[in-house]
């Protein structure tokens, strides 16, 4: 068999090309790829790979192609400049492109359903946010309260005579200790079957004859700087009063309403059995001691001279923010440096524990609360989806009839649910910080917010997108071609 000549090129010489077999040529593909075999015109050849990628399968390549010793094996290694490689499956940007389609096409139903992930998102943002700003607040008020009270007193449980009594003078021995700014003594009469009754001004107006079983206190003048007393009117006894014996009483707010007293200029009186005191003042709070609200308190030179009291029951002391710990340790050595483990100490614990245990529980109850609102959010994603799923069966079917397989399918619906996730935790994020901050504003607050929580909320929104999802994901994924389009 000769060889051919060849047909002349457009330079006039002929060309010294091997002939191309016509099967060949119809099977070729414009790029340089062989397509599916009987496909020819350029149409048919445009619908072949706009099929095959909606399919996201490779195309065939025809069965002499594949033989390694095929006569095309040198044109298959060989890609024509600029050719890309046809994936497995849909890129991602196409997939993303088709979610984004889909979740656009109906911003009605868009916004509904994150409206759900939006409050669930802002639930837990806000509720951890103010949860942890309460804490703080509280924490803050403990640390000006309870955090700098000592107490002590006599341990009943001690050996030793010495461990019954208090000095009178203790309160002046515990202010000399560095870090103290208050001490006092405190003490519960014993006043029998007597009741407390009150003429009211000099004119006897609001007097009772039947009386009120108050309880009567007794105190040193610094018991009132001790356990930071506010007046609501007049004033408080002070250590000439103490040390004269002067029957005079400070009233607090709820024993002087019982009473019927409510200013101190006409200088009113109580009787406390047959006894008569003038009242110089009304207290209108305290810290640490509420039995002082409800109470008679009168100096300890009455006490001792009306009741006979021997001893102070308690020492109140007032500390500096953070020294609490260290007066505890030094005060019973300073009020009887013989044997200071007779006396008891209530100190309070340690601020970091308490700030960790009120922070603890509050963002427990917060944490419980947003995981309903979450579960609620979630819900609403996961019946929409699997609502769209059934309004798009003659899509799935189509795209299921066009090559696109179980996994394409399921992945598309799965990130438009990541999609309505994330936009739903990203709005949901902002309004919660926005909340917190308004809150803590109207309350004078000091704003208190975890950046990790503000930053992984879109990411838990799409985490929530992602598993509410998955059901509806996977029914659209087990939805078979012939039935969807019978259906339709």
């Amino acid at each position: 068999m000769t060889p051919s000549t060849g047909s002349p090129d457009p330079a006039g010489e002929p060309s010294t090309s091997p002939p191309i077999p016509a099967s060949s040529a119809t099977q070729r593909h414009p790029a340089g790829r062989p397509g599916r075999a009987g496909a020819t015109g350029r149409g048919r050849l445009l619908a072949g790979s706009m099929i095959q990628r909606l399919a996201g399968r490779r195309p065939r390549r025809s069965s002499a192609a594949q033989r390694p010793d095929g006569p095309r094996r040198g044109l298959l290694r060989r890609r024509a400049p600029g050719s890309k490689r046809l994936s497995r499956g849909p890129a991602l940007r196409d997939l993303l492109d088709e979610a984004l389609a889909g979740v656009a096409a109906r911003p009605t139903r868009l916004v509904l359903t994150t409206l759900g992930t939006v409050l669930g998102i802002a639930a837990l943002v806000a509720t951890v946010g103010l949860g942890q700003t309460a804490a703080g607040q509280i924490t803050q008020r403990f640390d000006l309260a309870a955090a700098t009270r000592v107490v002590v007193q006599p341990d009943d449980k001690a050996e030793g005579e010495a461990a019954t009594q208090l000095p009178w003078d203790a309160p002046a021995r515990i202010s000399r200790l560095n870090g103290v700014e208050g001490a006092g003594t405190y003490s519960r009469l014993e006043i029998g079957d007597d009741l407390v009754r009150s003429v009211a001004g000099l004119g006897g107006l609001g007097g009772q004859k039947s009386g009120y079983a108050l309880p009567v206190l007794a105190g040193s003048a610094g018991l009132f700087d001790a356990v930071r007393s506010q007046l609501r009117t007049g004033r408080f006894f002070d250590a000439g009063h103490d040390s004269r014996g002067d029957r005079v009483v400070v009233l607090g707010k709820h024993a002087a309403e019982k009473l019927g007293i409510n200013r101190v200029d006409a200088q009113p009186a109580v009787f406390i059995g047959d006894q008569a005191y003038t009242v110089i003042g009304i207290l209108d709070a305290v810290s640490g001691r509420a039995d002082l609200l409800d109470g008679v308190i009168m100096p300890n030179g009455a006490a001792r001279t009306a009741y006979e009291l021997e001893s102070p029951d308690a020492v109140e002391i007032r500390t500096q923010v953070g020294a609490a710990q260290l007066i505890a340790g030094q005060a019973p050595v300073a009020i009887d440096p013989n044997n200071p483990s007779a006396l008891k100490v209530d100190a309070p614990p340690l601020q970091g524990g308490v700030r960790k245990g009120v922070e603890s529980d509050l963002n427990a109850l917060f944490l419980l609360l947003g995981a309903v609102a979450l579960l609620v959010g979630g819900l609403g994603i996961a019946n929409v989806t699997l609502l769209s799923v059934l309004e798009r069966i003659s899509e799935i079917g189509l795209r299921r009839a066009l090559g696109a397989a179980r996994r394409h399918v399921a992945g598309q619906f799965l990130v438009e649910s990541v999609i309505v996730g994330f936009l739903g935790g990203l709005l949901g994020t902002a309004v919660g910080v926005l909340l917190t901050i308004g809150v803590s504003w109207s309350r004078d607050w000091t704003p208190i917010l975890d950046t990790q929580l503000a930053i992984g909320s879109p990411l838990l929104g799409a985490l929530i997108g992602l598993l509410a999802g998955t059901y509806p994901a996977w029914k659209a994924s087990a939805i078979e071609p012939i039935t969807a389009l019978r259906g339709t």
